[in-house]
């Protein structure tokens, strides 16, 4: 017999108070044979959205992973202070700490060298949000890292009353993407040392400074710089700078705390004081587990304990960054290198928005607007000292990865839903800014000119053109919104400008030159790189479907919505030559590539013409496929929290696939019960019945009792509170969902 569709929550799951022990934060840092694609994911300490990710690193110029750690090393090369999550292209890893015994050593080696690395088994290494631990083999030392929003705090316990050392390494990470411009330690007494570094690498300019004080004291000092060694000096600069601080015979556990600042030495003091006041090891961990627990209690869910592992662990992969970068007086570095105040105390940076936008900051938006508002401020910040939006921002800084003004979607997504606490004036003046200044893989100029972008004049141009869009659709919007009627309409024709570079002759977006003729040697399977010809991380099958503003006038391109079901059949079937992929596509079903996010919303396309069953199917198979509680548990990096976005969502069944437009599209839920605890004190309840195994297909949908039959809720259902109840079985509906 069903269960009642008024069935209090209450009653099939209880809320879990310790969300921390559902994380598992070994998904996603790696695999067990060191060939399958993972997540891109560290396992160490860290606070939500904060400064400090205080991790092992595995190799000694991370590269790849970009994390810097891969479960199917080895060796640890030492504890750095600063990494990011499941991005595609390696920066931080400041600060590196290792202690080792013996002689000194300066290069970190390989174990059978001698050098200060060690090697080190996952038996002997746990980790939990907020904590990390490991033994050495090599020296017997035990290694717990904590952490705060600024700082971070070291427990080494030793095995031997005998002499250690600590490598206090600041030219690590100095590599293909890194110049040490200069760096600075100095000695303030024998328990407190304090540096900085100044490099350049994915971001532009990069300073850091740290300030670390030690439970005891260390009895001397060597530094190294590229210049030679130096005894007890009181400072050192140089461009490669080492030190090593050594300690005499004790087996009481030392304990050091760091502070960090991206602004000035003295922010790093100040961090330091008002966040770790004393060498509370275990206090700082309950402290650190407790904020972690806030978090994560934005949805109960219940599911096997698998679908939580990867459940809660995504949502703890969303809320390591972005990272706020601010001091805890508000002080940041703007992006013309300024140091300025935020009122609020938080600028936020990390900005993967070519993924983020898609699923993460929707979910944002929805779970956690005081969040999304604080994102939101920081990216007009970016327009008002620059010209325009984010892109791809770093430390601050601009990258200029991938392509697209994709926090527009995001300002337009939080203006539809009247988040609180964003000037909407000035947001809209970011977006119509971002989209009529010309800038790196934003000529407008061009495209007002030709009408689509000329692929001899803009390489990427499809994608861009795509993409562009979309943005420009969601532009139009916001000024229909606020009255603005000439601006709705110029940005409402530029968006479908997407049409000119459809071929009707062969049914795919194509390049086309400045002479009005389609470019040559078009291959439907050919992958463009970043920056390549004339896809972004896709090919034509992956971007045929990235016009989520109109799915109506993409069907009238295919002349029928028949010719189109068959087209979109054959991308979920049509396999690959392997010589046909390149590295930024895996997770493959046919053409999906569930690792790269231009795929991420086309299974549910189905929904919207008429198919959903197909849409119940794919997502179901997505979802079995591509997410593990192992190691390997993603199909591609996981992008600052796309990847666990898209899972989210849709294992509750249901997905912004249109992220700015307020409509979720209903898909195959894959738990028994959850419960989204609104930022408004209510509460949205899923309940899919007899959901589980070959029971993929929805038989019928009740909304708070009753019978439903759309196929997409709204964003204003979700808010108001109530219950959404999906009934499964393992055949699909055809008649009706």
């Amino acid at each position: 017999m069903l269960l009642s569709s008024n069935l209090s929550f209450s009653q099939t799951i209880k809320p879990t108070k310790d969300y921390t022990h559902l994380v598992n934060v070994f998904i996603g840092s790696g695999s067990q044979d060191s060939l399958s694609l993972s997540g891109s994911n560290f396992p160490g300490a860290c606070y939500p959205f904060g400064l400090v990710q205080l991790s092992p690193d595995t190799r000694t110029r991370p590269d790849d992973p970009c994390s810097g750690y891969d479960f199917s090393d080895k060796t640890i090369y030492g504890f750095s202070h600063t990494h990011l999550s499941g991005t595609g292209v390696p920066d931080l890893f400041d600060f590196l700490f290792m202690p080792f015994e013996g002689k000194i050593r300066w290069e970190p080696g390989k174990p059978e060298q001698h050098g200060y690395c060690s090697s080190f088994q996952h038996a002997n290494e746990t980790a939990s949000p907020g904590y990390y631990s490991v033994k050495l083999d090599d020296s017997g030392i035990k290694v717990e890292l904590t952490a705060t929003a600024h700082s971070g705090m070291h427990k080494y316990t030793f095995p031997q009353d005998q002499p250690y050392h600590l490598m206090i390494d600041l030219d690590h990470s100095r590599g293909r993407n890194c110049r040490i411009i200069g760096a600075q330690i100095r000695v303030v007494n024998n328990k407190t040392i304090e540096g900085y570094r100044i490099l350049t690498g994915w971001a532009r300019l990069r300073k850091v400074y740290f300030r670390a004080e030690f439970s005891r004291p260390f009895t001397s000092q060597v530094f190294k710089t590229e210049r030679g060694e130096f005894q007890n000096a009181p400072i050192i600069n140089a461009n490669s700078v080492k030190m090593v601080a050594n300690f005499d015979h004790n087996t009481e556990p030392l304990y050091i705390r760091v502070g960090l600042s991206s602004v000035s030495q003295d922010g790093a003091r100040k961090n330091l004081a008002a966040e770790m006041k004393d060498f509370g090891f275990d206090k700082i961990v309950t402290s650190a587990k407790a904020a972690w627990n806030k978090e994560l209690s934005c949805i109960d869910r219940q599911g096997t304990p698998e679908q939580e592992q990867i459940f809660y662990t995504g949502l703890y992969h969303m809320f390591i960054q972005p990272n706020n970068i601010a001091d805890v007086n508000g002080d940041y570095t703007d992006i013309n290198l300024q140091t300025r105040n935020a009122a609020d105390k938080t600028h936020y940076s990390t900005f993967s928005l070519w993924d983020t936008f898609r699923a993460a900051n929707p979910f944002y938006n929805l779970v956690k607007p005081h969040l999304a508002a604080g994102l939101i401020n920081s990216m007009i910040r970016q327009y008002q000292d620059y010209g325009y939006l984010p892109i791809w921002q770093l430390w601050g800084e601009e990258t200029y990865c991938m392509i697209g003004n994709h926090a527009i979607p995001v300002i337009v997504d939080a203006y539809m839903k009247k988040l609180p606490g964003i000037d909407y004036a000035k947001a809209y003046e970011a977006v119509k800014g971002s989209l009529m200044t010309p800038h790196y893989n934003s000529p407008f100029g061009i495209l007002e000119k030709y009408t689509y972008y000329p692929e001899d004049l803009q390489t990427q141009s499809v994608s861009i053109q795509l993409e562009g869009a979309y943005d420009d659709w969601c532009a139009a919007q916001m000024a229909k919104g606020l009255g603005k009627t000439e601006d709705a309409a110029f940005f409402s024709k530029r968006s479908n400008y997407y049409r000119n570079l459809f071929d009707p002759q062969i049914g795919f977006f194509r390049a086309k030159n400045s002479d009005g003729k389609w470019a040559p040697n078009f291959f439907p399977l050919n992958y463009g790189g970043n920056g390549g010809y004339p896809f972004t991380e896709g090919n034509a099958w992956q971007y045929l479907w990235f016009v989520p503003q109109d799915v109506p006038g993409l069907v009238n391109l295919f002349g029928s919505k028949d010719k189109f079901i068959a087209k979109l059949d054959t991308f979920f079937t049509l396999k690959a030559k392997p010589a046909d992929v390149n590295g930024n596509a895996s997770g493959f079903i046919g053409q999906y590539a569930h690792g790269n996010e231009p795929s991420h919303h086309i299974a549910y396309l189905y929904d919207l013409v008429g198919q959903p069953w197909k849409t119940q199917f794919y997502t179901a198979k997505i979802m079995k496929e591509q997410y593990t509680s192992q190691s390997s548990g993603y199909s591609g990096n996981e992008d600052c929290g796309q990847m666990s976005a898209w899972y989210i969502f849709s294992t509750m069944g249901f997905y912004p696939f249109n992220p700015a437009d307020g409509n979720y599209w209903l898909g195959s839920p894959q738990v028994k019960n959850a419960a989204i605890n609104l930022p408004n004190g209510k509460i949205f309840h899923v309940i899919a019945h007899d959901a589980g195994g070959d029971n993929i297909y929805v038989q019928k949908v009740k909304l708070n009792g009753n019978l439903y039959q759309k196929l997409n809720i709204t964003y204003n259902d979700i808010i108001k509170g109530g219950t959404l109840e999906f009934f499964m079985g393992n055949k699909p509906d055809k008649q009706g969902k």
